[in-house]
This record gives structure tokens, sequence and C-alpha cells, in this order.
């Protein structure tokens, strides 16, 4: 199956109380009766200078599914603990982007909950996990001082890596942070592979994209491969063209990750294929408000059973 009963991007409910009232649990208990299908769809809202957008209300969103209006019948904002993996770049070619990448890190981790859970992933020829998961912010840094840039650009292989240590948190709500530089070099894992297995996963990704003049074929592709897969999951790559703006852009990401609104609804048919819905949000903000952009995951998989 494709698909479980949840992932980051759409959590795919089908449970209904005896009582009428759908409920939130990501693991339902036993009793409750299989009776629709609740399909929620977390949006993150922006201005044009990537400031976090709060106190819209359900009016002012519109969700398709496959291009068919939905009604929106349930609207929150997630407030939950979230796992967060660090895909930290240290290859040769970050050499002196190091210190500011640490920086970065930093500031994504001064705004995080007590509840939230991290692990670290670093990788040039191949991908190591360097901290387990854990709750302690202060383990991640102290292993980041020690890192030293050499070696060649394992990226997808880093990606799966992630992709697949995350599963072992227990949180409903899943995120990667990439610091990389440039494009892949090095991975036994193709990137139709990795972003195939980003699109079918609970997992929302964000890249920090630290580039300077493309010299070869990797590094030309490398912003593109790092948007796609960002996309994918609903998340979106920063690219920065100034290294002292990393630590900033970093700490929005972290903040942007914790305002997210929750559209949910329910398909009046859902066909039990397994096929892919592609999903389109549409925002109607209040007259005095700016330009205003929406990012969410662009589909779902439909249960198989």
């Amino acid at each position: 199956m494709r698909l479980t009963a949840q992932f980051a991007g759409i959590l795919l409910i089908c449970a209904l109380s005896a009582g009428g009232q759908a409920r939130h649990n990501a693991n339902p208990p036993p009793s409750i009766r299989v009776d629709r299908n609740l399909v929620l769809v977390p949006v993150t809202v922006c201005d044009s200078r990537n400031r976090v957008i709060s106190g819209l209300d359900k009016e002012h969103f519109r969700v398709f599914d496959d291009n068919v209006e939905q009604s929106v019948t349930e609207f929150f904002q997630e407030d939950e603990p979230i796992a967060i993996g660090l895909v930290f770049d240290t290859s040769a070619s970050m050499g002196n982007k190091l210190s500011r990448s640490r920086d970065a890190a930093n500031a994504f981790l001064s705004v995080a909950n007590e509840e939230d859970e991290f692990f670290a992933i670093e990788f040039n020829d191949r991908p190591r996990l360097t901290v387990p998961l854990t709750r302690d912010t202060r383990e991640i840094p102290e292993r980041l001082f020690l890192t030293k840039a050499h070696g060649r650009t394992a990226l997808l292989d880093a990606v799966y890596l992630a992709l697949q240590e995350i599963k072992k948190s227990a949180k409903s709500r899943k995120a990667l942070l990439i610091i990389s530089d440039g494009g892949d070099n090095a991975s036994r894992y193709r990137g139709t592979e990795v972003k195939s297995l980003a699109r079918e996963s609970d997992v929302l990704i964000y890249g920090l994209g630290i580039y300077g003049a493309a010299g070869t074929a990797e590094e030309l592709y490398g912003p593109t491969l790092l948007s796609q897969i960002a996309e994918l999951t609903g998340g979106r790559e920063f690219p920065i063209a100034d290294i002292n703006d990393m630590p900033e852009a970093t700490a929005k990401i972290g903040i942007e990750l914790r305002n997210r609104y929750v559209l949910g609804f329910s398909p009046p048919a859902v066909q039990r294929d397994g096929r892919y819905h592609r999903l389109r949000v549409k925002l109607l903000p209040p007259p005095a408000m700016p330009r205003l952009n929406a990012y969410w995951r662009p589909g779902y998989y439909a249960p198989e059973e």
C-alpha cells in the first residue's frame, strides 16, 4: 500500500465516532466505526517577504481535489510537537560556508519547542547519522562544531537516509531541513527514487540552498533538485545569495513549521484504487491584506483497500 493512515502533508482518516464527530487522532481506537474519509491539508501562508501570516479564517480558503472544489468542514492551526531531521552538507565545496551553516542550524534550533525531537545527518561522500533522535537541542550544535568540509556530495543518499530515520519518531508531524550548496555527484539512489519516496512520505521538507556560480552540471542542477524535492512535500527551498542571511532564513523556516493552517474536507466519493489526487488551494484574503502566497502538499494517494 502506498499510503498509511497519515502523512504530514495530508492526513487521511477513515473514522467517525458513534456520535458523528470527526476525530483528529491519527491512530483511532478500534471501536471507532469506519464511515467516511477526512482529508486534512496543512497550508502555510506568507507575504512577499516570507513572513508568516496568521489570523485568517476558514472563509479565506478554497480547496480543490482534482479541480473539484470541496467543502471545508474542518479548520484549525497546528500546534503539536514536531520531529525534525537536520540534513547537513559537509562536502568540500562547503569550505568557508560551514561556519555560517552552523549558525543557521543554531538559529533553527533556537525556535524549537520543548517537546520537539531532532536528529542530525551529515553527508559528503556518504551520509552518516551523527545525532540520533533527541529532545536535547544542545547535542546537534556540539556535533556540528566538529565538522570539516571534504569529499563529494551524496545529497540524494542523505535525504533517503533521513526519510528512513524519521520513521523512528512517534510524532505525527515530521519535517526535514536540508542545508546544502549544490547538486549531487556521489549518490547511489537516483533522483526519481528519492522524489517518489518524498512524495509518498509523511514528511515536510525544507531546503536552504547556498549557491554560487555553477561550475559543473551537478552544481547547475542543484537548485532545481532541492526545490523539486521540497515542493513535492508541501515545503519549499530558500535560495541564499549572501551566507550572512542564513541564520535569519532558518529561523523563519522554524517559525513557519509551527504556524500552518489545516483545512479538512470529506470527498463525496473516494475510489479505493491507490490513485494520486492533485490538490489546489486558493486564497481569498481580506481586502486590506497585501499579496499573499500559500504553500501546501500538491496531492495525496487514495487508499487501496
